[in-house]
């Protein structure tokens, strides 16, 4: 399964827009990915079928990542933290078209 990928990694300056994502498989993310984010200002966007999105956002100092899926009609995301091991193991789980509900634990955030 393939995803469309969007990121900034602050460290390096490397950014690339949603509108610009690149293909990745889920693999590739867990392998090219992930190690990458490194600092609080960081992120990784995964976009699914139907445009849906996961987010990644590293909270390196409690060593832990929040993940959401956010839901631009409700001004919200559900979201939770996960360690290195659970980001892993929902990234090569992740199904093709996901949502919210499709994730387990995540909890309503509004902006």
């Amino acid at each position: 399964m393939h995803f469309r990928v969007f990121y900034l990694i602050n460290r390096s300056g490397e950014c690339l827009s949603s509108t610009s994502a690149v293909s990745m498989s889920a693999k590739a993310i867990c392998e090219q990915m992930l190690d990458r984010l490194q600092s609080e200002d960081d992120y990784l966007g995964i976009i699914g079928e139907g445009d849906s999105t996961l987010q990644v956002l590293p909270e390196p100092d409690n060593q832990r990542y929040y993940v959401e899926v956010p839901i631009d009609a409700a001004k919200a995301s559900y979201g939770r933290y996960v360690d290195r091991a659970e980001l892993e193991a929902l990234v090569r789980s992740l199904p093709q078209s996901f949502d919210e509900h499709l994730i387990p634990g995540l909890t309503y955030r509004p902006w």
